[in-house]
């Protein structure tokens, strides 16, 4: 089979990647001919979960790890066995341990482990909860991870925001003051990662008060922009690769744009690799349209932040 880098295609691997770790077919034929994803499947790189939905295989090995250690699969590995979408697909199992049990250090290499209480139906899944594991991710993850794993679980309908918000009132001790802020920013309605990313960067900045999924009505034109402050006009959009497949989808992304640049909205529009590797960029793109609308000075990026997108 012709090697896809050396046409400038991404790989199954990429692909699914991008899509939180694990994707159904509906969302990969897009991408791929099912020639290279049955490939991949046989080659190792991916794994059939069910009919028409695949994973990497490195998280299918997550939950032989957690049944080899009699423990449950937790943080990340939990919530890509719940289904969730995730930022960076965990390459290491997360496992929790019962308080009562110890590992010894050569069983615990190559781990992230917790020590906490495990329940009964828990460990009869042998993965932690829907509500527990958004908290755990919550607590311990980098911001904007967290925040991809806590708009994925009301997205899919397995948590419910005001739960997971009395819940992340109610928790002391150290990460309690991040997960209450990831609860109160969690919102399901962010498509995917990337735009949870984008977001975690976006609400770092003052001046915008911005809301995923924001729906735009004008004289002959009604659009869904990613994210948007509707009073300021600012239309902050994630371009994923998924959205451009076809020469329609590219000419109406292109129309869209137009119009409402001509009713006097203001857009910024990232791909996947600026978000994910050069979110600095990204804020300050962001900072510099709000000083501007601000009517403050503007200043050109610092040097460090024109470096190239790692290939």
């Amino acid at each position: 089979m012709p090697d896809a880098r050396q046409h400038g295609l991404m790989t199954a691997t990429e692909v699914i990647t991008q899509l939180g770790g694990r994707a159904a077919w509906s969302q990969l034929r897009r991408h791929l001919t099912w020639s290279a994803l049955d490939a991949s499947v046989r080659g190792g790189e991916l794994v059939k979960l069910a009919r028409g939905r695949y994973a990497l295989a490195q998280l299918a090995q997550h939950a032989h790890v957690a049944h080899q250690h009699t423990v449950v699969q937790s943080h990340l590995s939990a919530a890509v066995a719940h289904g969730w979408s995730v930022k960076w697909p965990p390459t290491t199992p997360w496992i929790t341990v019962p308080r009562n049990r110890k590992m010894n250090p050569a069983s615990r290499r190559g781990l992230q482990v917790a020590y906490r209480d495990v329940s009964a139906r828990e460990r009869s899944r042998g993965v932690t909860g829907h509500l527990r594991t958004v908290l755990d991710c919550a607590m311990k993850l980098p911001f904007d991870e967290a925040l991809c794993v806590a708009d994925s679980a009301p997205r899919v309908g397995d948590v419910d925001r005001e739960a997971l918000r009395a819940a992340a009132a109610r928790l002391r001790g150290p990460g309690a003051g991040l997960a209450r802020r990831v609860a109160a920013l969690a919102d399901g309605r962010a498509a995917n990662p990337f735009e949870s990313c984008l977001r975690a960067i976006a609400v770092e900045v003052e001046g915008l008060s911005l809301r995923p999924q924001v729906q735009v009505a004008e004289p002959g034109l009604f659009a869904t922009v990613d994210l948007g402050d509707v009073v300021r006009k600012v239309a902050i959009e994630a371009e994923g690769f998924e959205f451009h497949g076809t020469r329609s989808g590219l000419e109406r992304d292109c129309r869209r744009y137009t119009e409402l640049t001509i009713y006097g909205w203001r857009v910024l529009r990232f791909t996947w690799h600026d978000v994910m590797y050069r979110s600095d960029w990204v804020r300050w793109t962001i900072e510099t349209l709000v000083a501007e609308l601000d009517g403050r000075p503007t200043a050109p990026p610092p040097a460090a932040l024109r470096r190239a997108v790692p290939a």
